[in-house]
């Protein structure tokens, strides 16, 4: 039987970057809030103490802070012909779980979209005609602009007390800054890191090519610093224990470091951990929330009655919890109609790895955003058209860590273990740097998400169906992007190089990017949309979704920074729009 609790204004599934900032936005503007997570709670000072958090077999190798497929997993295929089998364990990309979700532990790279990317089918029909984008796409404009979202951007990264340097002030070229990147209104909260050997020898060779190199921006804080919120962090140590660890020294912006030091004693707020929404309720005609059920760790059902329903769960969870929910129309591949579950996409990998002689790199000197990057193949910054593909990739050279387990780079040709390969270890941790190009993603109309026929949860729903490979655009892009940084770092004065390429097709065994966007897309028509531009359901107009689900295809990114945009976009919406007047923010 299912016990019914006190309505609440507002409930959040999920309380990750989006559902921490939400909740305390919203509490501020006095209403009553709930965030409800399936995972346990995460705290600083009690599970990440400086004396247990860089444990490398704990939180990298056996990955304690990430979903387990025993709660919920994905099925995958490649292709519409295959049949989807369960993802047993996660490689490829590492859904979160508890508080703080993905923001937790990730690396810190806090980027903004480029404005073509907010328009990029309008601009590459524009520049090279209809017939260049590749066969079978669905890219589609954003419903915003990069201008619109702009104030959202900087207000997130104040937040996060981001590191960095401009390039772009005002419409003004910065030295020392991406002067590819889009307007700012204003500096990064804090300076650049400082940044190691490798990233000189980058910069300089960069530079001495034509391009144009900056320290890339990061959450991981170069200075003492104190957020908008009054929340007080510490500068990074260059542990080299960010990406998949929680941090221990305050350093890393994260919902724990960031929002929740304030959200969790603000009245109007209350946290229900360990307890797994299960659906949306709907009003028997379909077109109103009532709030959501959930159960809790004693497989109790509870009902949570709210005026309002955010989801800012991960973004499988979220398309997911619309589907079993019965909130917008199923995405039908076959026939190219519907909307929840359309669009996914992912990111590419590519890069060159160099082996020098006579240089310490010291890659133990690290932090998961330490590093410099150039935008010079992003976006449309290059002349697309003799390469026979669209999209980009920024290219960075960076140590994200030297751990001892996992970090042992060694020259193509040696041996998997044994004498030589312990030689080859010794000879080259300390003189071994990579070049890396992490590229976009178009969306196609056989790449999507749905409810797999087969295979359930442990509470008997269907589990989520990826489909999805990358494509001949991607391929070639990817591998393009290869050679540019293999040009870069025989530049830097490797003595041996080698590319990295795109593995194809695509698997999900090792780790690539835990960069998951598409599902739940904005846009302005509710036929290729399942949100509007204020990420409101089309089709229940209290019911409001955020994260990475929401992007129409994937840019040269890490997607955080937009993410969180797009969390102080929609606030500004609730806020100024919703609030005032419930109901639909735009007319289908």
């Amino acid at each position: 039987m299912t016990r019914r609790l006190p309505k609440k204004d507002v409930v959040i599934v999920g309380l990750g970057w989006t559902g921490s900032i939400l909740a305390y936005e919203l509490a501020q503007a006095g209403l009553d809030v709930v965030a409800i997570e399936r995972g346990p709670w995460r705290d600083t000072a009690t599970d990440f103490n400086i004396t247990t958090a860089p444990d490398e077999l704990r939180y990298a190798i056996r990955k304690e802070i990430f979903l387990r497929p025993a709660q919920e997993t994905v099925t995958f295929r490649n292709n519409l012909s295959q049949t989807a089998l369960p993802i047993r364990q996660f490689g490829s990309f590492l859904p979160p779980n508890g508080v703080g979700g993905a923001g937790l532990h990730w690396n810190g790279q806090t980027w903004r979209f480029l404005p073509d990317d907010f328009r990029l089918r309008s601009h590459y029909t524009e520049r090279y005609g209809a017939n260049f984008l590749p066969e079978n796409n669905s890219i589609q404009d954003w419903p915003m602009s990069y201008e619109e979202l702009e104030p959202h951007y900087d207000r997130f990264e104040k937040i996060l007390g981001v590191s960095g340097k401009a390039g772009n002030l005002k419409g003004q070229v910065q030295p020392g800054g991406n002067p590819l990147e889009g307007a700012r209104s204003d500096e990064y909260p804090t300076p650049p890191m400082q940044q190691g050997y490798s990233q000189s020898l980058f910069m300089k060779a960069a530079t001495e090519m034509g391009l144009h190199p900056f320290p890339r921006p990061s959450a991981n804080l170069s200075v003492a610093y104190t957020n908008p919120y009054g929340v007080r962090m510490a500068p990074c140590t260059y542990c080299g224990f960010c990406e998949w660890f929680g941090c221990a020294n305050y350093s890393k912006s994260s919902p724990q470091t960031c929002v929740l030091p304030v959200l969790m004693r603000h009245p109007g707020f209350e946290a229900r951990v360990e307890c797994e929404v299960t659906k949306v309720n709907l009003t028997p005609d379909g077109k109103h929330a009532t709030g959501v059920t959930y159960v809790d760790t004693q497989r109790v059902e509870w009902e949570q009655p709210a005026d309002l329903v955010l989801l800012c769960a991960f973004s499988f969870f979220n398309v997911r919890l619309l589907l079993l929910s019965g909130i917008g129309k199923p995405y039908d591949p076959a026939r190219g109609e519907g909307v929840v579950g359309r669009n996914y996409a992912y990111q590419t990998g590519t890069g060159a790895t160099g082996h020098f002689e006579n240089v310490r790199f010291n890659p133990f000197a690290a932090a998961g955003s330490l590093g410099c990057a150039l935008d010079d193949y992003n976006s449309d910054n290059f002349d697309h058209g003799p390469h026979g593909f669209v999209g980009g990739a920024n290219i960075t050279n960076a140590y994200t860590n030297g751990r001892p387990i996992a970090y042992h780079p060694v020259p193509p040709g040696t041996p998997a273990w044994g004498s030589a390969w312990k030689k080859a270890v010794k000879e080259n941790y300390n003189t071994t740097t990579n070049v890396a190009a992490q590229g976009s993603v178009m969306s196609y109309r056989d790449a999507c998400l749905d409810l797999d026929p087969t295979y359930k949860d442990p509470l008997g729903r269907p589990l989520l169906r990826m489909t999805f490979d990358y494509h001949p655009n991607e391929q070639k892009m990817a591998n393009w992007m290869a050679d540019r940084c293999e040009e870069i770092v025989r530049r830097m004065g490797a003595k041996q190089t080698s590319p990295n390429r795109l593995r194809v097709p695509y698997t999900v065994v090792p780790y690539q990017t835990t960069h998951n966007t598409g599902g739940s897309i904005i846009g302005n028509d509710p036929t290729t949309s399942a949100l509007n531009r204020y990420c409101q359901s089309w089709d229940v107009s209290n019911v409001f979704v955020t994260g990475a689900s929401l992007f129409p295809q994937n840019a040269g990114y890490n997607p955080t920074g937009t993410v969180g945009a797009l969390a102080f976009w929609l606030v500004a919406a609730l806020r100024d729009r919703y609030l005032r007047n419930p109901g639909p923010l735009v007319q289908a």
